[in-house]
């Protein structure tokens, strides 16, 4: 009732104050337009009028877009915690969980370790995530989402350009979301401070930007009963009466940032020819702790050891911090004919700790730490040229590490509408340091491994047309990376899970195939996407859905003179069963089994949106067949998917 009453509250003022007048101004901009008006409307005839595209975001390598507030059916997919379009990824119960991974080539991969505890990473913002930002004049943008039960999800910033050469930014993304189940709340914060800078002849180039992240979640492990979740019991239908594994356990991810890059022209005065000096600092520190005061777990009135024996009886609190520094300096030569030439070497230093040595009782020893260091060398060819668009990187280790990295990147615009992609990556890539070494206060959650570098080939190719978008992606994994539950039988019967690293020695051949199509008529639309998937294998090591499809049918209007633009409409979601990774807390990563099969289950989202001025109104009904669909959905083994839910969003606007 409050959602509707908010709601109310909202839209009947915006209404009554967006009626057209008689005597309005023909200077002022349209707000119908597909980009609202972005100067006040009781500014003077005189006022300059700052163009859209006067608002650009881009990333460091340089792709550019625009400041939208449109309505559309791509930015209600964006409408999440992540505020991306998530399809491929499966959430868990509450908001600011982990995400089950549908699609596999959504994995990016680097070639530098990195400190690991991967599910907890989703929401967590890399360098590539971060956006800078050109204005013409101060921009602002509030983002606001209900949750689960109790709490909030925010995200705003603004950002504005002090001078044309000197832009900063500020941002603050917060989320509380209390969940259904025991044990779930959820709290995170993601800061992030940006700013950009370049002389008036642009002969000096800067990007830096500084984040300060937590993600916080209490962990619950799972349900102890599914026949309970699943038998649809009214008594259960209250999720706080559902047996849990872990009643006060809680995980905690922190990590701020310092990062630059920026360039200097040697030449004083551009022209055909033109020399760069460059340079990329990136300063990283992480932590990620494991709490669990109470270590057995009740389970129908039976103690559980659920993680086995722990050295201590009680309090078990595991820390990992981990500290990175990376330099790349270069020298890049530019010519107007031939491209972009840039060659590089860089320097990368970590250090990955606990606050002890544990002696084995065979004897054999696990170290406090892992520091790496390493050098290499690199070279980097960007052309741009009528439709070609192109950027091919190769770099290589000088040093004892052996790691390398080929990328190459290839656009062909056949015109505004039309356009091809194609990637190739061969990777050879070091573990992440969590896989190497782990220390826990749980025994057999302690290890030092040397594992070998995973080998990855990837092929992949785009079109984008209006008839139809398509994506295709052809991988090779050797000396795969995973983690796998190696509990013994009677670890088994006894509830007992214990998750090792290990390293696959086979080749796993991955095939992806993903399409979308977009068919109008009049006011409805008909929106659908469909991934394939095949994985050629002889252990059942990388799992994944054979079918993934999203369906969406919507309608959409304007209304009161065009004041207001709705959209309507129906979203189905299916994918194939298979055996779904399961997720382990004390780790932070997911894990492969094959015990169980999830998926197989329809799901149906209702939603209404709309927007006024350059303000957009979000309202979801989501998995309204719950309740009559049967109980056998799961993000994981033991993890429910979400019940019915309403959700009430909106993202403001505002271009001063």
């Amino acid at each position: 009732m409050r959602i509707f009453f908010f709601l109310y509250l909202l839209v009947v003022p915006a209404l009554l104050f967006s009626q057209e007048k008689k005597n309005a101004s023909k200077s002022n901009l349209d707000m119908n337009t597909k980009y609202t008006s972005i100067t006040d409307t009781l500014k003077k005839k005189q006022a300059k009028i700052a163009k859209i595209e006067q608002y650009q975001i881009y990333t460091l390598e340089h792709d550019t877009t625009y400041a939208d507030t449109s309505l559309t059916l791509k930015s209600a997919y964006k409408q999440n915690y992540l505020r991306k379009d998530n399809f491929g990824l499966l959430e868990f119960p509450n908001i600011g969980q982990p995400y089950n991974t549908l699609q596999y080539s959504l994995t990016d991969f680097s070639p530098y370790p990195e400190i690991g505890f991967k599910a907890k990473h989703f929401s967590y913002l890399e360098v590539s995530d971060i956006r800078y930002y050109s204005v013409a004049t101060p921009f602002t943008e509030l983002f606001f989402n209900t949750t689960i039960n109790k709490g909030q999800n925010v995200d705003s910033f603004i950002t504005l350009n002090t001078s044309e050469n000197l832009n900063f930014s500020i941002a603050y993304r917060g989320l509380r979301s209390e969940g259904n189940y025991i044990n779930q709340l959820v709290s995170t914060g993601n800061f992030r401070f940006t700013t950009s800078y370049f002389t008036t002849d642009k002969r000096y180039i800067l990007n830096a930007h500084v984040t300060f992240q937590d993600i916080s979640n209490e962990e619950n492990g799972g349900i102890t009963t599914p026949e309970d979740f699943e038998s649809g019991d009214a008594d259960f239908k209250n999720r706080q009466r559902l047996q849990v594994y872990l009643t006060d356990a809680k995980s905690f991810l922190k990590g701020k940032r310092l990062f630059f890059d920026h360039a200097f022209r040697v030449n004083p005065t551009a022209g055909n020819n033109n020399l760069y000096v460059t340079h990329q600092f990136n300063y990283e520190n992480k932590f990620f702790e494991y709490n669990q005061p109470t270590v057995f777990s009740t389970v129908d009135g039976a103690e559980v050891a659920r993680f086995g024996d722990a050295y201590v009886a009680s309090a078990i609190n595991d820390q990992t911090r981990f500290e990175k520094l990376y330099n790349k300096a270069g020298l890049a030569y530019e010519n107007s004919l031939l491209g972009k030439f840039n060659f590089f070497i860089d320097d990368y230093r970590s250090n990955y700790e606990y606050n002890r040595i544990i002696i084995n009782a065979d004897g054999s020893r696990i170290p406090d730490n892992l520091f790496l260091q390493f050098n290499n060398v690199g070279g980097q060819y960007e052309y741009q040229k009528n439709k070609w668009n192109g950027r091919f990187l190769y770099s290589r280790s000088i040093t004892n590490e052996s790691l390398s990295d080929l990328d190459a990147k290839l656009r062909y615009n056949l015109n505004d509408k039309i356009q091809f992609d194609f990637r190739y990556r061969n990777i050879n890539k070091l573990p992440n340091n969590n896989y190497n070494l782990y220390q826990s206060s749980f025994i057999q959650y302690n290890w030092s491994n040397d594992f070998k570098n995973e080998k990855i080939n990837s092929l992949s190719a785009s079109i984008y047309t209006p008839w139809l978008n398509a994506e295709a992606q052809y991988t090779v994994l050797k000396d795969h990376l995973y983690f796998e539950d190696v509990s013994t039988d009677a670890q088994i019967a006894a509830q007992t899970q214990i998750v090792n690293p290990a390293q696959y020695g086979n080749v796993i051949n991955y095939l992806s195939v993903k399409a979308n199509k977009e068919f109008k008529f009049g006011a409805f639309g008909f929106d659908n996407t469909f991934l394939y998937q095949k994985v050629d294998q002889s252990d059942l090591i990388l799992n994944v859905p054979d079918f993934v499809t999203r369906n969406t049918l919507y309608y959409s209007s304007y209304f009161f003179k065009k004041a207001l633009f709705m959209q309507t409409g129906l979203t189905f979601n299916y994918f194939t069963s298979y055996y779904g990774n399961d997720y382990n807390p004390v780790v932070g990563e997911f894990f492969v089994q094959t015990d169980k099969k999830i998926g197989g289950y329809a799901n149906f989202d209702y939603y209404i949106n709309f927007r006024i001025r350059q303000t957009r109104f979000y309202f979801k009904a989501e998995h309204f067949n719950a309740a009559f669909s049967g109980y056998n959905y799961y993000s994981a083994p033991n993890n429910p998917y979400r019940d019915f839910t309403i959700r009430f969003g909106l993202v403001w606007n505002f271009f001063q």
